[in-house]
């Protein structure tokens, strides 16, 4: 199972990312092990480990993962009904491109489509997530350069720029001036500030705000032993990584696009 262990990590990260929670991704990531350890004769072998453990997850995910009972409330209802008027696989299509860095073919097998209607997903998935929400992204990050290149990534998207932050105090000081509708935050800041820290006081501020990590170290805060970033980025990042993310973030938060 070696083989398999450094895959998981990042498999937690895309449940994540496709549930919208911490707790909801966990839960569908641990359910593959479950499987596999039932089942020994399903762990897949060590060439192609990577695209078989997220087949087996997409497997599940497929199976019990669709439907919206009566009893729940609130935008993480109104987010499920709404992923049923979107076009089917789309959205995983483009998680497994952008944040997992698949290419259209290995995304094929695993949803079980040909390579050419997983391009096409791609592009579907795309387009619509890019239109479920838009708002102020605040970008917390200590480089001029790479904070730059993330003012373009989140402008050219039709996001606005909320503002911008190098260190924890500038944060704060930037980020309680208003609201942003999401936080996008490196962890290791230029004065060697904890972008953790700096999150921590914006949301002790404002409350629930979406928000998106950059590390270069995924691996620490997906271990699972302690409350984890639902989104998570990793250096150095390609701009669909980012806005892959920043869809799926705002696509669970909005309350006025969501009906």
């Amino acid at each position: 199972m070696d083989h398999i262990a450094t895959h998981i990590p990042y498999l937690r990260r895309y449940a994540r990312a496709l549930t919208g929670s911490q707790s909801t991704g966990d839960a569908y990531a641990a359910a593959v092990l479950e499987a596999m350890i039932d089942n020994p004769d399903t762990i897949p072998d060590q060439v192609g480990a990577r695209v078989a453990l997220y087949r087996m997850f997409h497997t599940i995910w497929q199976s019990s993962g669709a439907p919206v009972s009566d009893a729940d409330r609130g935008v993480a209802a109104k987010a499920q009904k709404l992923l049923q008027r979107l076009t089917e696989n789309a959205r995983e299509a483009v998680l497994l491109n952008a944040l997992e860095d698949f290419p259209a073919v290995d995304v094929a097998r695993i949803i079980g489509v040909d390579p050419d209607e997983a391009e096409a997903l791609i592009r579907i998935g795309q387009a619509e997530l890019a239109e479920a929400a838009r708002g102020a992204v605040m970008i917390i990050e200590d480089e001029p350069i790479i904070a730059m290149d993330l003012e373009g990534i989140v402008s050219d998207a039709g996001h606005r720029v909320f503002g911008v932050a190098q260190t924890r105090d500038e944060a704060v000081s930037v980020g309680t001036d208003g609201r942003p509708d999401l936080i996008l935050a490196d962890i290791q800041l230029a004065d060697d500030s904890s972008g953790i820290d700096a999150v921590n006081d914006l949301l002790a501020a404002h409350g629930d705000v979406p928000v998106i990590f950059i590390t270069a170290f995924p691996e620490r805060l997906l271990t699972g032993e302690r409350p984890e970033p639902a989104f998570l980025i990793t250096k150095p990042f390609r701009p669909e990584q980012v806005l892959s993310a920043i869809s799926q973030a705002m696509f669970f938060a909005s309350t006025e696009t969501l009906v």
